[in-house]
């Protein structure tokens, strides 16, 4: 500390009998030289009075706890010693003041360094970063210049507008400031410097430890069952914002304020207390996203890159300079690759679908287990959407194929985002593979219904989540269309027979073999469509209904017709012939599509096969 107080100026003559007027100090010069000589006489008083090894009570009493008043007299008598050392220094170097001078301010650096650590200390509820973030922001701090010579008549003017703690931490944090400014503007910054990150950073360290986090290694993470993992990042997720919009903003807050009289020391400071737990903390997202990648961890993933979207600009803000440029680029790069790990799933999905080559065939044409799986997994990725769009804008697609033409068909211009596109592709990706799926079945009326029933859950998916919005009505009404198609084609493949076995001239009455053959064929035909049926399956109690009427309405009328013209033709073995009545049709068409009976539903074949992947 010494060398910044030794001489390089030239030494005054100390003679005074010399006649010249060289020899003659003038009247300003000693002047000058009184009133320093006299701030060092008036700075002995207090440095000595508080001085930590001059008696038991100044050794463990705090200066600005016990009079605040007086701990910024010696603040004062501190400053007007340094600039009376300089005065001497280049002025009468050889003063022997100048000695007395630097052991009253070795004395007083002792008794700073001491009260910046009890106030650092003693007040460490005070100031906990959360304490300071919530009554200031970075860049506006509420404690501001004007705090380092607020009086206390200016404390008790705000009266009852602060609470006590707030009363504290602000004259804590004034306190700090004006030592911290004193001690590095007399060379002494790098003690003052060091308790404050000793303390300091046990407390961000004891803030993160108390939110549950833990360092961890890459392969702890490889080696971590799922539901562990899944916990960590459930703790993560509940930590981030608290750590970055509490802990680190606070201490920013705070390191600014006490060292706002030197940005590189503030700067240095703030990345030492910090970079440990902050690199930390932004770096397990990026050991996860290295870690096993399958399709159920995409959105653990997501809503990681999700909390580190929405916090990121406070990251930026509180990590802006170039000293703490380090922390800033981790939390970048577990950014940059939760988006590649992100992307990457959603290609490894999309391929798994396209080459699932499962010869599962679903008892009575239910919804397909692959179905259930894959419109599940697109709806939830569609509560993602903000996430997505990050991802898919660094990823375009390329290539134009005739079904992505024909997609864009389907969305409006509104829709046709890169999250619409991409979710519609891979709905269209699934229903390619129903239709795959649908030629497994040996009866083309009950691929047909497949089709219909598969087509109808994934439309009543997207209809009911947040699909609706992503996709739009257009995209709704037109695979709505093909539901009907699939149902009204079903229909036609499944009741062709049924309806061929009644004559055309429904009113006319037919001879009486005419008319026992047509009722023995309708008999047959709809005992036959009635045995398949009642094993297949519509889950949806609508399209289930919808079906029976459209069934009923067309059939049910003809068979009137037909019935009321030629029963009376029919003179013996009524009950043999006439199996149902027009009433009695309508009970059987109520038992269809409920899954219960125990007969075979692929045992008749047709020659025409269904469309496969419509225009969409």
């Amino acid at each position: 500390m010494s060398s910044i107080f030794s001489s390089s100026s030239k030494t005054l003559s100390p003679s005074c009998s010399m006649p010249t007027s060289l020899s003659i100090s003038p009247p300003k010069q000693t002047f000058s030289l009184s009133m320093m000589e006299e701030n060092i006489e008036t700075a002995q008083t207090i440095i000595t009075k508080w001085d930590p090894s001059s008696s038991s009570y100044t050794k463990v009493t705090s200066l600005f706890q016990t009079n605040r008043k007086e701990g910024k007299e010696f603040i004062k008598s501190v400053k007007e010693l340094r600039r009376a050392m300089h005065y001497l220094v280049v002025e009468h170097s050889t003063s022997t003041k100048l000695v007395l001078a630097q052991q009253l301010m070795q004395t007083a650096m002792k008794r700073l360094e001491k009260e910046f650590y009890q106030i650092l200390s003693g007040n460490r509820d005070h100031l906990d970063p959360e304490s300071i973030s919530s009554r200031s922001s970075v860049g506006s701090s509420s404690f501001g210049e004007e705090d380092e010579v607020r009086s206390e008549e200016e404390l008790e003017l705000v009266g009852e507008s602060i609470t006590e703690v707030e009363r504290v931490s602000a004259q804590a944090m004034s306190d700090l400031k004006s030592i911290a400014e004193c001690m590095i503007g007399s060379g002494y910054g790098k003690e003052c410097v060091k308790i404050y990150k000793i303390i300091r950073k046990s407390i961000i360290d004891e803030g993160l430890y108390h939110l549950g986090i833990e360092r961890f290694s890459s392969s702890q993470i490889l080696k971590m069952n799922w539901e562990a993992l899944v916990g960590t990042i459930k703790t993560w997720l509940n930590a981030i914002r608290i750590a970055v919009k509490k802990l680190f903003t606070g201490e920013r807050i705070l390191c600014d304020h006490v060292f706002s009289a030197s940005e590189t020391i503030r700067e240095s400071c703030f990345y030492e207390i910090t970079k440990e737990g902050a690199i930390n903390l932004f770096r397990l997202p990026e050991l996860v996203a290295k870690s096993k990648k399958s399709p159920e961890r995409i959105f653990q993933l997501m809503e990681l890159y999700e909390a580190f979207s929405d916090i990121w600009p406070e990251i930026e803000l509180i990590f802006s300079s170039q000293s703490t440029s380090a922390v800033r680029l981790q939390a970048l790069s577990s950014t940059l690759k939760l988006r590649d790990s992100i992307h990457s799933i959603l290609s490894e999905f999309e391929s798994t679908v396209q080459k699932d080559s499962s010869k599962i065939v679903v008892s009575g044409g239910g919804v397909h287990p692959m179905t259930l799986s894959v419109i599940d997994y697109i709806s939830s990725l569609a509560n993602h959407s903000g996430v997505l769009c990050d991802v898919l804008a660094q990823y375009p697609r390329s290539g134009s194929l005739p079904l992505q033409e024909s997609l864009l068909e389907s969305l409006t211009s509104s829709e046709q985002d890169a999250v619409s596109v991409h979710l519609a592709w891979l709905i269209l990706v699934l229903l390619c593979k129903l239709d795959s799926k649908a030629e497994l079945y040996k009866d083309v009326s009950l691929s047909y219904l497949f089709l219909a029933n598969n087509l109808h859950f994934i439309v009543e998916k997207v209809r009911t989540t947040s699909l609706k919005y992503l996709l739009g009505e257009d995209w709704i009404s037109k695979h709505t269309k093909k539901v009907h198609l699939y149902a009204a084609n079903y229909e036609t493949m499944a009741w062709t027979k049924v309806f061929s076995s009644l004559p055309d001239s429904k009113s006319s009455p037919l001879s009486s073999d005419l008319a026992k053959e047509s009722f023995m064929r309708f008999n047959a035909a709809f005992e036959e469509a009635y045995r398949k049926q009642t094993s297949w399956i519509v889950q949806d109690g609508k399209l289930r209904d919808d079906l029976k009427v459209s069934i009923a309405k067309n059939l049910v009328p003809k068979y009137q017709e037909f019935y009321d013209a030629n029963l009376a033709m029919l003179s013996e073995n009524l009950e043999l012939l006439v199996r149902f009545s027009p009433d009695d049709l309508g009970n059987y068409l109520s038992d269809l599509f409920h899954g219960t009976s125990k007969s075979s539903s692929a045992t008749s074949s047709s020659s025409m096969p269904p469309k496969r992947c419509l225009p969409l």
